[in-house]
């Protein structure tokens, strides 16, 4: 049994041709500090980022579309984004 909690993302995502652009989805709780943190996470000059605020507004959904060179790489992302307090990724 595999420890590690990517394999099932990398297997996915190892069919495909890298470098391609790839979306990221995460949900953080509606504070700017958390907001910012998530978005710091892709280079602003070329990533697509957008934010959407759930019904009561205590939520924020934030879509990234970035270029990604390989797996690793996006993982390392998910990596970054879980070391922030109440970011769920999706």
């Amino acid at each position: 049994m595999s420890t590690d909690p990517y394999q099932g993302l990398r297997e996915k995502l190892s069919d495909r041709k890298w470098p391609a652009v790839y979306l990221f989805k995460f949900i953080v709780p509606a504070d700017h500090q958390k907001i910012a943190m998530v978005e710091a996470l892709f280079d602003s000059t070329v990533a697509q980022v957008e934010q959407r605020k759930s019904k009561t507004g205590k939520f924020v959904s934030i879509s990234a579309k970035e270029m990604m060179l390989d797996v690793d790489s996006i993982i390392a992302k998910y990596k970054k984004a879980q070391e922030i307090p109440g970011c769920m990724a999706l």
